[in-house]
């Protein structure tokens, strides 16, 4: 196998350095938007700062995707896939935001597309649905999905700590971006349910009906609340098949200080599903991380070279329905039903997921927690 490598990153260069070791496959030649010596290069391994010199080269039979981001990733690897090349990425925007035209592409032309380390990094998520879905049929998934957020979370309960100090915490160790955002507002974590989704269920979720809620309002109080009723707050991404209604959402969740996903530390992952014939089975690890994430891109390679394709048919488009009934802790200007006071929240009465998120949408300085 003769691998294109575009990006080299934390991603990239983990890949780089595990298929060096191998003997079965061989990067030739590495996209490199800055200009990077790569350390111990072969003398037949290029660097080059144009992506068609990759998309272009006859010999190149798979590329590697590690630059992260829809644009310009979606277009060099569509040139890719239509030069016949297949296509291994970690990159869950690019996946989830184009599912659709990913799909259609490697169908089309015949080449094989994998993303496992797109969903969980080190644990393999995306690749234990496609084994389960072989012989079982799923009822819900869920999982703490962003390793950021569970640094955040678990060190301000752990600690007792500010949402803000965490946060700085995290971002000088490099597990938060310096504009988080996208970890803290759920929306990494949206792109890997809406991406799980669609591979256990086999259909093609409208992200538009998925709403997110994120851990930025979430403070040292709240967690003192949280504590004081034995619980524990972990960011989660939950999909759900009710009576043939999906419910696909993201936000904050409640744990019994007993439940495995409670006691999940530091930027770890925990992801569940439950199926129809094994129950639930629980799938724990790294959830990025350089060599980590890399493993699983070279898992990746192993199995376009043993001819597999995606995980799942390209399935039936399907709204998430979402009127599931929660319980929620609300910090904010509740108007609706309450069961309880908790210092200057409320416990409400079952509420709609939909309507809480609506509710939410109109009060974005609220703080939200769904009680399991």
């Amino acid at each position: 196998m003769n691998i294109g490598l575009f990006g080299f990153g934390v991603v990239g260069r983990g890949v780089y350095d595990i298929v060096r070791a191998r003997e079965d496959m061989t990067v030739t030649k590495v996209l490199c938007l800055e200009d990077i010596c790569l350390p111990d290069a072969q003398s037949d391994v290029q660097a080059v700062q144009d992506y068609t010199q990759i998309v272009n080269d006859p010999e190149i039979d798979t590329v590697v995707e590690a630059i992260g981001g829809v644009h310009p990733a979606f277009e060099m690897v569509k040139a890719a896939m239509e030069a016949g090349k297949n296509v291994v990425t970690s990159n869950k925007a690019l996946v989830c935001s184009c599912y659709d035209e990913l799909l259609s592409l490697a169908k089309n032309m015949g080449v094989s597309l994998r993303c496992t380390a797109a969903v969980g990094g080190g644990i393999g998520w995306l690749s234990e649905l496609e084994r389960a879905r072989r012989v079982q049929s799923f009822t819900q998934l869920w999982g703490i999905m962003n390793g950021t957020c569970n640094y955040i979370l678990d060190n301000m309960t752990r600690k007792g700590l500010d949402y803000g100090d965490v946060l700085k915490q995290a971002q000088a160790l490099g597990y938060a971006e310096a504009n988080p955002a996208t970890d803290v507002e759920g929306t990494d974590t949206w792109h890997k349910i809406i991406l799980s989704s669609n591979v256990a269920f086999g259909v093609t979720v409208d992200k538009r009906s998925v709403p997110a809620a994120g851990i930025s309002r979430i403070t040292a109080a709240d967690v003192e609340n949280f504590k004081a009723h034995g619980l524990v707050c972990k960011l989660i991404g939950t999909s759900k098949k009710i009576d043939g209604r999906h419910h696909i959402y993201v936000q904050p969740t409640l744990f019994a200080e007993g439940e495995m996903e409670a006691a999940v530390p530091m930027n770890y992952n925990l992801i569940t599903f439950v199926g129809e014939t094994s129950e639930r089975m629980s799938f724990y690890g790294q959830g990025a991380g350089r060599y980590p994430t890399a493993y699983n891109v070279v898992q990746d390679l192993v199995d376009v070279k043993e001819g597999k394709g995606f995980y799942a048919p390209y399935g039936p488009a399907v709204q998430a329905d979402n009127s599931e009934k929660l319980r929620y802790y609300v910090r904010g200007d509740w108007n609706g039903a309450a069961e309880e006071t908790w210092g200057d929240a409320v416990v409400t009465a079952p509420v709609a997921v939909n309507e809480m998120h609506a509710w939410l949408k109109d009060n974005p300085d609220a703080f939200i927690a769904a009680i399991r």
